[in-house]
């Protein structure tokens, strides 16, 4: 499952033209297919920031960004025609990239778990790790059970944030990624879910959404996408149009933002 402005990016701001220091840089990077550049910038920022779990949770999404594009997912899971995001299609993953993915995960909860309780980047890295590892079971596993767990928890983990800092957009992509991907599963599975403790409404999914696009910060792009795919879903070309336009000006290296706008043009 889905699985990323106060981050507010400029096409003129490209990766690579100037020292890349920040968390900032790097998910920009990433936006752009940049992945060695990404984690140059998180090593870099690491240096000043070695007990934060930031650092090793971007890694992680720098490895399975770096994945989703080798591998051609988001086109054909994000853009496919079908009803869902869930094919049965086999992928051979990387071996070497998936160690380095578990390991960054690991560090993201070894240190999220000796930060403060209350530490609100803490309680985002255990969103983004649970996310993150959800993302890589359904999209390249093909373990739609298992990540269902692990969505469940990236949404938990993301209310018990946001009570504390309403204010922490990026946590919203949680709680929209579980509810608007649930919401697309036939009515019998979605009272299923619900039973299990799972959230499935569409609306309540796009509301939050909305929220991390407009007001998110290394998610802010990620979310723009998705509302991208689901104004297509929705056949809604205008929405989707408006939404690609923004992400090929801001991302001009990524291929996907071009393509897929190109085809709606």
């Amino acid at each position: 499952m889905k699985l990323l402005l106060a981050f507010a990016f400029t096409a003129a701001l490209g990766c690579g033209a100037s020292p890349a220091n920040s968390l900032e840089d790097a998910y920009h990077c990433m936006y752009n297919l940049q992945f060695d550049a990404a984690h140059q910038a998180i090593h870099e920022w690491e240096r000043s920031h070695s007990a934060s779990p930031l650092g090793p949770a971007a890694d992680a999404a720098a490895d399975l960004f770096a994945e989703f594009d080798r591998l051609h997912i988001l086109q054909s899971e994000f853009f496919a025609e079908d009803s869902n995001f869930l094919s049965l299609h086999q992928l051979s993953p990387d071996p070497r990239q998936k160690q380095e993915f578990d390991q960054a995960l690991d560090q993201t909860r070894k240190l999220a778990a000796s930060a403060p309780s209350a530490d609100p980047d803490a309680l985002f890295a255990q969103v983004l790790a649970f996310g993150l590892n959800s993302d890589y079971l359904a999209l390249i596993e093909k373990r739609n059970f298992a990540a269902l767990s692990e969505t469940k928890q990236a949404r938990l983990a993301a209310d018990k944030l946001l009570a504390l800092r309403p204010d922490y957009y990026d946590a919203y992509l949680a709680v929209g990624v579980e509810n608007y991907l649930l919401s697309l599963r036939p009515a019998a599975v979605r009272w299923l879910l619900r039973l299990s403790g799972s959230e499935t409404d569409k609306q309540v999914g796009l509301q939050k959404l909305r929220l991390t696009a407009e007001r998110g910060h290394y998610l802010l792009p990620f979310a723009r996408l998705l509302l991208a795919v689901a104004d297509l879903r929705d056949k809604n070309r205008d929405a989707a149009r408006g939404e690609l336009r923004w992400l090929t000006a801001q991302f001009p290296a990524n291929r996907l933002f071009r393509e897929e706008f190109a085809k709606i043009q």
